[in-house]
């Protein structure tokens, strides 16, 4: 049995994933902040017949980050899907203008340092595997940068970047790196933006393996 490890793991779009990589045969690694919160979702999921367990760690804590994956690796099986998708803190969120070297610095953590160290983390066990799944998921800010939130639309720009040469370079090892991109909030019963509406399209992503960047929904670039 292998597993996918969603890191920023809550109850909208993380459960969604969760359940669709669950029903499709994968035990589930749940990595958040909070050690309670993401107990009692892994609770929750393993009360609908999911084999799934909870990690606490912050993104923009490396050691941490990659201890929690380590585990999740350890206990619950190979890592095979990597699944990058916490949400922004909102001092990332700040016009340009306003928008300071230690607002950058920490959008830089979340958005670049912190999928970088899980990555690294991670793809040692998928080359064993001899396949491998990673998807990072972002807002719209990570397509078309917006001068109202400078720090995701800067941070976000250096995460894609660095996804989609890991995608070129893993591609010949079956390794497959993808980015999600949701223009705007996550809504329960939106037609493109429902949590399971968008997990759905993370797990063709999956499948597929065809092409790097999808939109939930077009924009204009």
């Amino acid at each position: 049995m292998t597993t996918i490890a969603i890191v920023g793991a809550g109850r909208g779009l993380g459960a969604a994933v969760a359940r669709r990589f669950g029903s499709g045969g994968f035990d589930i690694a749940l990595i958040s902040r909070n050690q309670q919160r993401v107990d009692a979702l892994a609770s929750d999921l393993a009360g609908e017949g999911l084999t799934t367990r909870g990690y606490a760690a912050d993104v923009r804590d490396p050691a941490a980050l990659a201890s929690a994956l380590d585990r999740a690796g350890q206990e619950l099986g190979p890592v095979e899907v990597l699944a990058y998708s916490p949400l922004p803190q909102k001092e990332f969120l700040r016009p340009v203008l306003e928008t300071t070297a230690a607002d950058l610095a920490g959008a830089v953590e979340f958005s670049i340092y912190g999928p970088l160290t899980a990555v690294h983390q991670v793809l040692q066990g998928m080359r064993f595997l001899g396949r491998g799944t990673v998807l990072f998921v972002n807002g719209g800010s990570g397509a078309r940068p917006n001068p109202n939130v400078a720090g995701t639309s800067i941070a976000f720009a250096g995460e894609g970047a660095y996804a989609r040469m890991m995608n070129e370079v893993l591609e010949a090892e079956d390794i497959h790196v993808g980015q999600l991109i949701i223009p705007g909030a996550i809504t329960p019963g939106h037609p493109t933006h429902d949590p399971g509406v968008l997990a759905d399209t993370l797990w063709r992503m999956h499948t597929d393996r065809t092409g790097f960047r999808v939109f939930a929904e077009d924009m204009a670039l």
